[in-house]
């Protein structure tokens, strides 16, 4: 069950941000009026928008799925009001949570704080859901696949402090060869997507004693 908690009390008081020229949120809520099964909420951006549609073929019958795509990064003013509207909208029984891939040239102290704020908001949200970090694939771009492997490194060490298990999606991609596995500089085929949501459901499943 949701708690009184206020995202303002762990949104970030101020941020230099620049907003994309475009930015978008997409969300669906699957079997939204069934409560029997537990519930997942998946939340990241594009990579997340690719891998919900598998995620909820594997998770059919046995774990209902919602997701929260976004171009925005923690740090963006609007991010945690769209936060909370999320883990208010049904209850929840577990949170997948990745930002990072629309946060590659954020300030990087702002991103640190805004995301371990984003973690705790969770947690203070949703006391009896689990929650799982997700770390941020990686890239075509050795430079950038540099920067997603050091936003990571936060990553783990705040879900190493938190106590919390994390979904590693940029060891396996990693090890994938370019040219076949991404469609672009941070998209994949659907076969690496296939992989994504195979790892994701397994830890679902697992999390959720299944």
């Amino acid at each position: 069950m949701q708690g009184h908690v206020n995202w303002r009390d762990y949104a970030p008081a101020a941020t230099s941000r620049v907003r994309e020229a475009t930015e978008w949120s997409v969300t669906y809520s699957y079997r939204a009026t069934e409560t029997e099964r537990p519930r997942v909420l998946l939340i990241g951006d594009s990579i997340c928008n690719a891998y919900q549609g598998r995620v909820r073929e594997l998770l059919d019958g046995r774990v209902n799925v919602s997701y929260w795509a976004s171009s925005k990064c923690v740090t963006d003013p609007d991010y945690f009001r769209e936060l909370d509207l999320m883990l208010s909208a049904r209850p929840l029984d577990m949170v997948t949570f990745n930002n990072g891939l629309h946060s590659l040239t954020t300030e990087r102290a702002e991103w640190d704080a805004a995301y371990a704020g984003a973690l705790a908001f969770i947690r203070a949200k949703l006391p009896r859901a689990k929650l799982m970090p997700v770390l941020s694939t990686p890239l075509k771009d050795p430079a950038l696949t540099a920067v997603s492997a050091s936003l990571n490194e936060t990553v783990l060490r705040l879900a190493g402090e938190e106590g919390l298990e994390t979904i590693d999606l940029f060891t396996p991609m990693d090890a994938l060869a370019r040219e076949r596995y991404w469609t672009d500089t941070y998209h994949f085929t659907p076969e690496a997507v296939g992989m994504q949501a195979k790892i994701l459901a397994g830890h679902v499943l697992g999390a959720l004693g299944l």
